[in-house]
């Protein structure tokens, strides 16, 4: 029962590091789903699937957070690639001012 309780609460904390950790990824250079995906992966751990970064990724672009355009490959299907925009920018300042500070006070409860 506690192990499924606590599965629970990581299971929610994972979903609400998500856009913190695709707009950090998207800061650094622009990325396809797919390549978002695996730098997810690297960078947290996290193994997500495609049926959960696709919704995210369209929340963020109705927020105006992201935003996306169509890329030729040489080879291969085109791809579409996602990047940062001025508005995502500001929030995510915003946003790594808060998890900077709610870090320092977990770290001190911790």
């Amino acid at each position: 029962m506690e192990s499924n309780v606590i599965a629970k609460w990581e299971t929610q904390m994972k979903k609400g590091t998500l856009d913190f950790i695709i707009l950090l990824l998207l800061k650094k250079k622009d990325q396809y789903g797919y390549e978002l995906l695996e730098q997810i992966k690297l960078a947290s751990g996290y193994d997500i699937s495609e049926g959960t970064i696709y919704p995210l990724l369209n929340r963020l672009k109705d927020d105006r957070f992201i935003e996306s355009k169509w890329v030729e490959m040489e080879t291969g299907m085109p791809r579409k690639y996602y990047s940062i925009t001025n508005s995502g920018q500001t929030s995510l300042e915003k946003m790594t001012a808060f998890w900077a500070t709610l870090s320092a006070n977990l770290e001190n409860l911790i």
